[in-house]
């Protein structure tokens, strides 16, 4: 084999740090930023924040636009009538997610109480400590409040729970742990330690006042029938408990009353706000986006250690010269960040006006290119923006990814949003007869009639995102 030289030409993509800088900067969050700049701050001395009472040093390094766009964003207020998103309020619909017989769903919305500086668990070691049951039994009891999930559930069945407690346990019995689960039962708040979520309805109905309406009959219907009052099987419900239609109504009122996570409003998280990127409001007619000056970190080099780098530049001081030109960079790639945001974000303005105006309805299909060709910059870039970026605007605050969405034809050659197409039918829904619940192909013959040429299962893929259940499941009893 012979060896031999040879010339090849090719191009590749180098990406600078600034270039690697500038992008990271792009895709964090508010949040992240600052967090990421805290760090660099603490890294690099000749980094620092402008003080809010010597916001006359300018930063030299700043690109010319940016003492604009900081006073454009002073200037303008936040909307005066802001509205937050409206939250669905627990109705029939509701009622499905808690129907299942593990009694997890995360996206319930019932309202749970708060209990500020204790867990679930800790809750209930406090009422065991002060019981008078005896060590045994608060051994078990404790070993029980151990399996329990964040809703109050217990997680384990309980042969596997006496299978681990018989190593530590002699002469363990299964009736011993029965036991100790009525004491656990017993405690608050009504309702922990069951189960599954019959178990846990019929422990809080069990409390109730003999005299409450129709008591006996939910207690019945949560222990035996939970599964035909989920599928609003009318007929057969009265037909098996023998009561009218009253009755059943009342009872199921009183169940729809209780709480079927007990243990959630212990240990709750704690809220986190979202900080606007930009606000938009209506200014002589027009939607304009500004940036929220309260979300813009202000930087500067610090002009002790930049003059002692000048005066001594000669001498050494290659450390500090590197972390003078990282300093620059940062300056810069913020600056920039914020001001690709701005322009993506008066984009989006621009071709979502209609929604501004009247809302979801209105709302028409936009994908990333269209946004990408009008600003100049790559679709990824744009993805970059449009995620945890957030736009204040008198509807309400959104996501910039929100106003992006497919298109479905129409029967004038035009094209109607996902988005837009997802409001009608929640309006749809929101306007049916309980008694006649409109079905997935009732809502596309009406969609249709609108114009809006849409499939029977493209309705059901909509309806399911908005967590709406089917017609069978929405009927009124």
């Amino acid at each position: 084999m012979k060896h031999s030289l040879q010339l090849k030409l090719g191009q590749h993509l180098a990406l600078t740090p600034q270039l690697q800088q500038s992008i990271r900067l792009l895709q964090l969050s508010t949040l992240e930023l600052n967090q990421e700049l805290e760090q660099i701050l603490q890294d690099n001395p000749l980094l620092e924040r402008e003080d809010e009472d010597e916001t006359s040093y300018a930063v030299a390094d700043a690109p010319a636009h940016t003492a604009e766009a900081e006073a454009q964003s002073t200037e303008t207020p936040a909307p005066e009538n802001v509205e937050s998103e409206p939250s669905t309020a627990l109705d029939d619909a509701d009622w499905n997610d808690y129907s299942a017989a593990s009694g997890d769903d995360e996206d319930n919305d019932y309202a749970q109480g708060s209990v500020s500086g204790a867990t679930l668990r800790e809750h209930l070691l406090n009422q065991l400590i002060v019981s008078p049951l005896t060590l045994r039994d608060r051994t078990l009891v404790a070993a029980l409040i151990d399996d329990l999930d964040e809703a109050g559930f217990l997680t384990q069945p309980l042969a596997d729970i006496v299978a681990s407690l018989q190593a530590e346990l002699e002469e363990l019995e299964p009736e011993e742990v029965e036991t100790a689960l009525k004491h656990l039962q017993n405690m608050d708040p009504t309702g922990v330690g069951a189960r599954n979520l019959a178990e846990c309805l019929t422990l809080q109905l069990r409390t109730l006042p003999p005299d409450i309406p129709a008591r006996d009959a939910a207690m019945r219907l949560t222990t035996h029938y939970l599964d035909l009052l989920a599928a609003r099987d009318v007929g057969k419900l009265k037909k098996m408990l023998g009561i009218d239609d009253l009755t059943l109504r009342t009872a199921r009122s009183l169940i729809l009353s209780l709480n079927p996570r007990p243990g959630s409003a212990f240990g709750a998280d704690e809220t986190h706000y979202v900080i606007p990127d930009v606000y938009v409001r209506k200014v002589k007619g027009m939607w304009i986006a500004s940036l929220n000056a309260d979300a813009m970190p202000k930087l500067r080099v610090n002009r002790v250690y930049a003059d002692i780098l000048a005066r001594h530049r000669e001498s050494g001081g290659s450390q500090l010269a590197s972390q003078l030109q990282e300093a620059r960079w940062l300056i810069k790639n913020v600056q920039q960040r914020f001001d690709t945001i701005l322009r993506v974000s008066q984009a989006i303005v621009d071709r979502q006006k209609h929604f501004f105006e009247h809302g979801e309805v209105a709302m028409r299909p936009l994908v990333l290119r269209e946004i990408a060709d009008v600003v100049e910059l790559h679709e990824s870039t744009i993805s970059r923006v449009t995620t945890q970026k957030f736009m204040m605007t008198p509807r309400g605050l959104y996501e910039l990814k929100y106003f992006f969405g497919s298109h479905v034809a129409t029967d004038s050659g035009g094209a109607c949003s996902s988005t837009a197409i997802r409001a009608l039918i929640k309006q749809l829904i929101a306007a049916e007869n309980g008694k006649k619940p409109l079905s997935d192909g009732q809502l596309a013959e009406v969609l249709g009639q609108q114009g809006i040429v849409v499939a029977r299962r493209t309705v059901a893929k909509y309806r399911e995102s908005l967590q709406i259940p089917p017609a069978n499941m929405r009927r009124a009893l």
